[in-house]
């Protein structure tokens, strides 16, 4: 039987209720570092920029990325996350050259086996990773990230996507289905899955050494599984492990993106740069939630931010300039054109883009908002978009950087970020060692780790 609830104040209004409570009754900020296999995470300038320690080949190396995964441990982030793109873009002017020529997310390296190198270094941070329900059969995906599960002791995390662009399909030799079709079969994965995962008890394995029994073949089902997309029999062939699978991470924004997170979902990232859409968005997915009897804290909402952190105000806005003049317009139109699947050469660059009518535009509207809630032009927008991937810049000092986290949570409502750097490894140390410690004084980020697995760093509330 269902759990019975007891309602409670949800987004924005609960924070202004903890408002009135007192500084204290404030949620904690979550905190996950954005990573990629490659030489640009979200911004373009990043391998061009003076200060990332790339060389041709080291962001390719494990080294770098233990490096990240340590420093991000100590500063007691939830998780490091590394998206993934399984193709090289030529949906701007249908050339792959713009793609490969600015690093616009190419070459992507696949980070799924890296997650087992920093697993070796570290001992509480999760490990996430994005992986595409859309081109490989459960069974293998539920084998593998049970796999991962136990090589990290319970911390991994996988990030579910359905693919969205024409290019990766056509990698795997096939076409790109309907979004709702995809979604459909997304759910039906999800479903194998945690079939696999659960056709082992949890007290199946014996190893009763006298009576030669290894596993107790009574507690190991086969699943049996025929639906409209997938057979699977199962049982799965590893036993069950520390988080009986993965955490389950999600990005979708549409509502059957939403559906899908508020059903599955541990963790979110979003891209909502004003805090009035994060907010919206916010309550449209733990309302959702609530419909399928989750607690609001079993799924932590983050918000993507760019921290540009100066010694004063002028020295920030400064460093924000130099950052954003590497970035050359026709980068920005090439990686805004490969997310949206869609040649934007076709548009005028004084185009209003939150007035187009385009379906293929639709999705990353909010992304087309000038703080004012006025419409930007595809010049405004594919410049933020190589910048920061629409991702809101947080510029200034280490105080007004936290004062301006602090301002969006309590009027987002959300959980916390996803950090994105501006240059690498030295953004994400200097995040560490400035920002990490002035919310802990604020009493707004933990001092320790509670819990063990990645479930349970995120629903870590205090």
């Amino acid at each position: 039987m269902a759990k019975k609830k007891t309602p409670e104040k949800k987004g924005p209004e609960a924070n202004t209720a903890s408002r009135r409570r007192g500084a204290k009754t404030k949620p904690m900020i979550h905190l996950a570092q954005f990573l990629v296999h490659g030489p640009s995470y979200h911004s373009l300038a990043m391998w061009r920029h003076p200060k990332t320690e790339f060389t041709r080949d080291n962001w390719a190396r494990p080294a770098l990325y233990q490096h990240i995964a340590r420093t991000c441990e100590r500063g007691l982030f939830d998780m490091v996350f590394f998206a993934d793109l399984n193709y090289i873009s030529d949906s701007y002017k249908g050339s792959l050259e713009p793609a490969l020529r600015y690093a616009a997310q190419a070459p992507e390296h696949d980070p799924i086996p890296l997650l087992s190198w920093l697993a070796a270094v570290t001992e509480r941070i999760g490990l996430g990773a994005t992986f595409s329900t859309s081109n490989q059969h459960p069974f293998y995906a539920a084998r593998m990230w049970a796999t991962l599960d136990h090589l990290t002791e319970g911390r991994a995390a996988w990030n579910v996507v359905t693919s969205i662009n024409r290019n990766q399909q056509a990698n795997y030799g096939t076409e790109r289905a309907a979004a709702d079709t995809r979604y459909d079969q997304a759910h039906e994965y999800m479903e194998v899955c945690r079939a696999l995962w659960h056709s082992w008890d949890e007290d199946a394995v014996v190893m009763d050494k006298d009576n030669a029994v290894f596993a107790d073949a009574a507690k190991v089902r086969r699943i049996e599984h025929e639906g409209r997309f997938f057979k699977s029999r199962g049982p799965l062939n590893v036993v069950r492990s520390p988080q009986n699978g993965p955490a389950i991470l999600q990005a979708g924004t549409s509502p059957k993106g939403i559906d899908f997170a508020a059903k599955y979902a541990d963790g979110i990232f979003a891209i909502q740069p004003r805090p009035e859409d994060a907010a919206e968005y916010f309550q449209a997915v733990k309302s959702r939630m609530d419909e399928y009897d989750r607690e609001p804290d079993e799924c932590r909402i983050l918000f993507g931010a760019q921290p540009i952190i100066g010694e004063s105000e002028a020295d920030a806005q400064e460093q924000a300039e130099e950052h954003n003049a590497l970035v050359p317009l026709d980068a920005g139109m090439s990686i805004l054109s490969a997310h949206l699947d869609y040649d934007l050469s076709k548009l005028p660059l004084d185009a209003q883009m939150a007035f187009r009518t385009e379906p293929e535009l639709h999705r990353m509207r909010t992304r087309f908002l000038k703080p004012d809630g006025g419409s930007m032009t595809l010049r405004e927008v594919a410049a933020r978009h190589g910048q920061s991937v629409g991702l809101p810049q947080l510029v200034g000092t280490v105080a007004s950087v936290a004062d301006q986290m602090e301002a969006f949570m309590d009027t987002a409502g959300g959980d916390g970020f996803m950090i994105t750097p501006i240059y690498s490894p030295g953004a994400i140390e200097e995040f560490v060692d400035r920002i990490v410690p002035e919310l802990q004084r604020r009493g707004r980020f933990r001092t320790q780790y509670k819990g063990r697995t990645q479930r349970e760093i995120l629903r870590q509330a205090d």
